[in-house]
């Protein structure tokens, strides 16, 4: 395998398992540790695999077209040999020359069908190479591109200088911004959906999806990690790579990225480009009645996006050069890069992108017989369910009712049958929600009290007949909120006349739209005294609250086994929350696994992989055969590495933090004499994790009154991990600064202790590398708390579904999965590199059970040890620091 440097033994094995795993169309399940160079292994092993793959392809095409070629020839020297051969049969009794007759046509159309593509790739080929060498070209493009906007520019000014002498013309009935926020006609359910496309006659749209892969990781970091290990890497040069992302990532237009949320500029965007399809009718209709024209988005133009493709696919690039250069083009960087998937060898995209079809779909995305590898896959399950959950707010259901209603009541004059019909169907369902909720939808939500309070799950159908909407067909309303795109036609509607800072003049038209004003200034005042909600969720909820409406309109229409309705009712309606739950993310994932040739599911903690084997690929319908795993050690050498499980305390304080005894005085005081002799040892900085964040909070209390924190302050500065996402990095950094601090200043304080939360900020994506992280210290074991009526739900589901895994209830080695993968993902914190080192201590008896200690990573469980007192793990702990001293 082509590698930037000689590869450790473990990333050769890795590369061969998964090409072996590539070729023979498996699902494999890969674990290597971080800091053993996964990412690397992932992109020499697929890439190597994928060059193979289209060498032996255009061979095998070769020696078709060769074939095909002498045939040719053969036919041209026999033409004259004698036509008179009696006919003969074949055994299914159809004449020799008609099967022959059928044979030759699907060789021929198989020949044609290669040339086709030859001559495709040879074009794109040359296009690409021309690009890659010819500079001239680039500013050539460039130049155009310039001379254009003074055109345009020209003409715009022109065009004022001509208006302005011209009197306006008689007022219709509503003025040009306002028609376009009414529902064009719907023609019937059946309708075939038409988008309005580029230029369709272009070739270039119709390019064949050449087999490729698919690799997604969860955050937009982490891809652009990935990005620039392919760019350092062997095919860094010739790989063409493709990065996807949102609008919210990838998006230029200054005046559309200013809205923020995500929602909103999707809704932007996809308004200026209808409007720019509309213009161009508007151009060819033009007459007495033209509107003035609209907004359109000046990076939205095809011409430029086709260069902005190119030039994606000449050289790697990640999302942040792919916006550079879509500024720098003046091309649009979203849709320029989704015009590159079919030519690109390797897409690099989010989870979301790939695991919600209607967003895969949406992109351009064809995932049959390709390859998908999804890295970071520890959570997957966790993330296909809550991309299919929804949840929204008494509200948020009121405040769309109240918006849609104004809507139809301005409009009824102008909106046709089928469109009112439709309108007061949803109007209808809003009612029914809110009722459900036990509210009035004609009344603020924010003072109408919920007299039964708490949570109850239904089944969909159940939710349906209690709601009184069975009746009610989903689907067609489905269908008619993606086609008629009421709810962006809402948001413009309210965005006219729903803001309370503009003033609407009353007249006898708009009195009632006055209501709507006073109606969502209530809504602002009753959700600004639960506290301010951050701006981002302010403005969807007051803005477009039918967009978050129509996914759990959408989520409904799912299987009625494979979810849950869960009914939210806080003290007030307001507060109160109708909650989709997906309980069977198989069904979601089983369309990956039938089209792609292969899935690779990787990541540093995989452990346990009994989760991904029966929730996910069993329910999918996967065959065992088709399932492969491989899991790897570490580089580190085994003395680098001291994972210890301690049973008891200093003072001889069984370790064991269940909800009855983590509260007790002594199990908080134990816990402060473990911290305080292990930061007397470990130099650098001490890391150490708490089931929750009420839990840290309680014990920090607890040590702050018995003066046991001043006696740890000796030792280490102490920092707490922060509840709010923007904090964090500040108190890394400062955390990082003491430390080194420490080790300049030798003094008595040896470096900082980082109390942290499991499932946190801190336990999932940061490094604690070298001295940041010398000793890991896990506080009992974190389980998920089963009182959660989701959890429980999906319990009950899984006994129902699943079988018993040796002995134990699938609800019983779920909660124990959730457990010890939180645990595994907490500790892997620690060793980053081949030369790291560290220490690890799980405070619990429990973790040495056989069932529990199987679950550890192999790496960390092959160098366990477990000491039943605190003596011999602090000498083992003395050990570890005599070496440390050793090699400073």
């Amino acid at each position: 395998f082509p590698f930037p440097y000689t590869p450790y033994r473990i990333q050769e094995r890795f590369m061969a398992a998964l090409y072996g795993a590539l070729e023979a169309g498996r699902v494999g399940i890969f674990e290597s540790p971080t800091g053993t160079g996964k990412s690397l292994s992932l992109i020499c092993g697929a890439l190597s695999w994928l060059r193979d793959f289209e060498e032996k392809k255009q061979q095998e095409e070769a020696q078709l077209l060769a074939l095909e070629d002498s045939r040719q020839e053969g036919k041209k020297e026999t033409t004259s040999a004698a036509p008179g051969c009696p006919e003969t049969k074949d055994g299914a009794g159809e004449p020799d020359w008609i099967t022959a007759f059928v044979q030759k046509k699907e060789e021929r159309d198989l020949v044609d069908r290669l040339k086709e593509e030859q001559i495709r790739r040879k074009k794109r080929e040359d296009r690409l190479e021309k690009i890659r060498h010819n500079v001239q070209l680039k500013y050539a493009a460039k130049r155009k591109r310039s001379e254009e906007d003074e055109t345009k520019r020209l003409l715009q000014l022109s065009k004022e200088v001509l208006s302005e002498g011209v009197g306006v013309d008689v007022v219709e009935q509503l003025d040009h911004n306002e028609e376009e926020l009414i529902l064009a006609e719907y023609e019937s359910d059946e309708e075939k959906k038409v988008v309005p496309g580029l230029e369709e006659d272009d070739d270039d749209l119709e390019e064949e999806h050449v087999t490729k892969i698919y690799y997604c990781s969860r955050t937009h970091s982490q891809l652009s990690q990935f990005v620039r290990e392919v760019q350092k890497s062997p095919f860094g040069k010739d790989t063409r790579l493709v990065s996807l992302g949102s609008r919210q990532n990838l998006c230029v237009n200054e005046e559309v990225r200013r809205l923020g949320a995500l929602q909103l500029i999707n809704d932007r965007c996809m308004e200026m480009q209808k409007n720019k399809h509309e213009r161009k009718n508007d151009e060819e209709n033009e007459g007495k009645k033209r509107r003035v024209s609209r907004t359109v988005c000046p990076f939205y133009s095809y011409e430029q996006m086709q260069f902005l493709r190119d030039e994606v696919l000449v050289e790697v690039k990640d999302i942040e050069q792919l916006v550079a250069l879509g500024r720098e083009t003046k091309a649009c960087p979203y849709y320029g890069s989704r015009y590159a998937i079919p030519a690109a060898q390797l897409v690099v995209l989010p989870y979301q992108m790939l695991l919600h079809e209607p967003t895969r779909s949406a992109a351009g995305i064809k995932l049959k017989d390709q390859i998908v590898i999804i890295d970071e896959a520890h959570n997957l399950i966790d993330t296909i369910t809550c991309i299919h959950s929804v949840e929204v707010s008494g509200s948020q259901l009121c405040c769309a009712h109240s918006q849609l209603l104004q809507y139809m009541e301005r409009y009824r004059k102008r909106l046709k049958a089928k469109n009112l019909m439709y309108i007061k169907q949803i109007l209808y369902l809003l009612e029914r929600f809110v009722a459900v909720l036990g509210g009035n939808v004609n009344q603020n939500p924010s003072c109408q009290a919920v007299s039964q309070t708490g949570t109850v799950l239904k089944s969909i159908n159940d939710f349906l007949f209690q709601s009184q909407i069975d009746n009610i067909n989903l689907f067609k309303i489905q269908r008619y909120c993606e086609k008629s795109l009421i709810s962006r036609k809402l948001f413009g509607f309210v965005e006219r006349y729903g803001s309370p800072a503009i003033a609407v003049k009353i007249n006898k038209d708009n009195q009632k739209l006055a209501g709507l004003q006073n109606f969502l200034l209530t809504l602002q005042q009753g959700s600004d005294k639960e506290g301010d909600p951050p701006v981002e969720n302010h403005q969807l909820r007051t803005a477009s609250p039918l967009m978050q409406i129509e996914g759990f309109l959408s989520a409904l229409t799912n299987a009625n086994q494979d979810g849950r309705v869960i009914l939210n009712r806080q003290g007030t309606v307001g507060q109160s929350s109708l909650k989709f739950l997906l309980l069977n993310p198989a069904v979601h994932f089983a369309k990956v696994v039938e089209e792609c040739r292969a899935v690779i599911i990787a990541g540093g903690t995989m452990q346990p992989v009994a989760d991904f084997r029966e929730q996910l690929l069993s329910c999918a319908g996967v065959d065992p055969a088709r399932i492969v795993e491989f899991s790897c050690g570490h580089v580190i050498p085994p003395e680098n590495i001291l994972p210890i499980i301690l049973c008891s305390g200093p003072s001889n304080q069984q370790l064991e933090f269940t909800y009855q005894t983590r509260d007790l005085p002594q199990m908080m005081d134990e816990t402060g004499r473990i911290l305080c002799n292990v930061c007397n040892v470990v130099p650098g900085g001490v890391v150490c994790f708490f089931p929750s964040y009420e839990y840290e909070k309680q014990v920090y209390a607890h040590w702050e009154k018995t003066g046991l924190l001043t006696r740890l302050a000796t030792k280490k500065k102490i920092f707490q991990e922060p509840k709010k996402a923007n904090q964090v990095e500040q108190v890394l950094v400062e955390y990082a600064k003491c430390i080194k601090r420490c080790s300049q200043a030798e003094g008595q304080m040896t470096g900082a202790l980082l109390l942290s939360v499991v499932g946190g900020k801190m336990s999932e994506g940061i490094n604690f590398s070298d001295d940041l992280g010398r000793c890991v210290i896990m506080v009992g074991m974190p389980y998920p708390n089963i009182k959660s009526p989701e959890l429980q739900e999906k319990m009950t589901w899984l006994d129902k579904t699943m079988p018993r895994d040796a002995g134990q209830t699938p609800s019983r080695v779920l909660i124990e999965n959730l457990c010890m993968k939180a645990v595994n993902q907490s500790i892997g914190r620690a060793i980053r590199h081949q030369k790291d080192f560290a220490s690890i201590l799980l405070l619990d008896h429990r973790y040495a059970r056989p069932a529990t200690f199987n679950k550890l990573p192999q790496w960390i469980r092959e160098r366990t040890q477990v000491k039943p007192t605190f003596g011999s793990a602090f000498a083992e702990l003395r050990k570890v620091r005599t070496c440390i001293l050793c090699t400073a």
